[in-house]
């Protein structure tokens, strides 16, 4: 039997944006093949009529849906799409009896899991459904248009592939047998001091306080999730971070192996200044490489942003929305 867990679920709007009254707002859950129930914040826009292009958006990795998930789901709505921003399994208001842990295989399930329920709704069209991965998600929702044919449309802003820095370090710098071996008996001896402490160990989230000396990239997620621009009490990255093992299966575990068989639309959206950009500019190189569908992927570069300036604009209205209504327009027609 599928059945869904009981979660308990705010009714407040804490969200690090304003509430638009373009949209109407409410929560609901869905379960993915794993057993575990998700919460979500759907938006529907005002006075719409059945079967509605629905979009999924999650991300960043260590974000909740009350951050820039949320603002790129209502700001799709307000623009007249059905949209539903998810809390990935094991965080935010989502279920899983183990919290923040993380997995290749069971967060790219959890967008697919979104796509079951967004083909279900009454007022979305099942043959009109896109997806928004940002950051980490970004990564997790091109695995997902590569297994996933229900998927027309898929939009992966400020990408990371999180199995390749798991895996290989920043610009794979850490790419060598001794380094993956040493980070593999680290978590491995974690696991066993884990169980005998009877709880996981959180490794924590964006350093605070922020060191003078600190790189620019750190400096970025700081400003975003360490103030009141972009902090929230449930998110991973705002407090005590993922469990030091919670990542470990991403070492050994990589996506995207599959992405230049992807028949449906692409975007990847990446900024210039963004410490992350060489992910989208690897991934669109991969994704068309010896590939029959070149037609429909397409890499934005956007001038001047940083890689959490695709989060919330960054003050600058840097997020391209135009771009992504007239993208999903087209392919989800």
């Amino acid at each position: 039997m599928i059945r869904k867990e009981e979660l308990k679920l705010t009714q407040d709007w804490d969200k690090t944006f304003p509430k638009s009254d373009k949209v109407n707002h409410s929560k609901v859950t869905f379960v993915n093949r794993y057993g575990i129930t998700l919460a979500a914040d759907l938006y529907i826009p005002v006075n719409a009529g059945d079967k509605l292009p629905a979009i999924a958006v999650s991300g960043p990795f260590g974000a909740v849906k009350e951050q820039c998930s949320g603002l790129y789901a209502q700001t799709m709505a307000e623009r007249g799409f059905m949209t539903l921003a998810f809390d990935p399994s094991f965080t935010g208001e989502s279920g899983g009896n183990v919290r923040y842990m993380a997995s290749p295989d069971i967060n790219t399930e959890d967008f697919m899991a979104a796509v079951d329920f967004l083909s279900l709704h009454e007022k979305a069209d099942p043959e009109r459904i896109g997806i928004i991965g940002i950051c980490g998600w970004g990564g997790m929702s091109i695995n997902a248009a590569a297994l996933d044919p229900r998927i027309k449309a898929t939009a992966a802003m400020t990408m990371y592939d999180m199995t390749r820095v798991s895996a290989k370090g920043y610009f794979d710098s850490e790419d060598s047998e001794e380094v993956r071996y040493a980070h593999k008996a680290a978590m491995s001896a974690q696991r066993l001091e884990d169980l005998k402490a009877g709880e996981y160990k959180l490794g924590g989230g964006v350093v605070a306080p922020l060191p003078e000396d600190a790189p620019y990239f750190v400096k970025d997620y700081y400003d975003y999730y360490k103030t009141p621009r972009g902090y929230h009490a449930r998110s991973l990255n705002s407090n005590g971070g993922w469990n030091v093992i919670g990542r470990e299966s991403f070492v050994n575990q990589p996506i995207l192996c599959y992405s230049n068989e992807i028949r449906s639309a692409v975007l990847l959206v990446h900024g210039d200044k963004a410490h992350s950009c060489y992910f989208s500019r690897d991934a669109y190189a991969d994704m068309i490489r010896d590939s029959k569908y070149t037609d429909n992927k397409e890499l934005m570069i956007i001038p001047g942003a940083s890689h959490t300036d695709l989060y919330d604009g960054g003050g600058k209205n840097l997020i391209p929305f135009d771009k992504l209504e007239s993208f999903f327009r087209e392919y989800l027609k």
